[in-house]
């Protein structure tokens, strides 16, 4: 009987999707950075488009890293800029954001690191590592 629940639960745990089991980003909206930066949080920014597949790759790389480390989640909040709507918007132009794809970790009013277009597990754990 434990053997056939196992199973079960195995085979069910297999079609759960892997975006199902990652941790959300908050959708953007005008001053939501702000409002976090003015309450002493740390900030990543993730510039993406859904059509990206650069994008992607860097959302599934931290959501792999936030799910390994809960340390990320507890001292950083995760917002996701969608490029298509906010290309041309001042969260984008006062940071001098270059294309999608972006990724920044924001401390006040300081920028402690940025990559663009970066997918490697250790170059984002690295940007991830200074907002803690």
């Amino acid at each position: 009987m434990i053997r056939r629940t196992f199973l079960a639960l195995t085979a069910a745990a297999l079609l759960i999707p892997q975006a199902a089991l990652a941790k959300d980003f908050v959708d953007y909206t005008p001053g939501v950075i702000e409002t976090a930066l003015e309450e002493g949080k740390t900030v990543l920014v993730d510039y993406s488009a859904k059509w990206c597949g650069t994008c992607k790759r860097q959302a599934r790389v931290i959501n792999a890293l936030r799910a390994a480390d809960p340390a990320y989640d507890e001292k950083m909040m995760f917002v996701k800029v969608d490029w298509d709507t906010y290309r041309d918007h001042e969260v984008t132009q006062f940071r001098d954001i270059p294309r999608r794809s972006t990724l920044l970790v924001l401390r006040g009013e300081d920028e402690l690191g940025r990559i663009v277009a970066g997918t490697s597990e250790a170059q984002i754990k690295g940007l991830l590592d200074k907002g803690l």
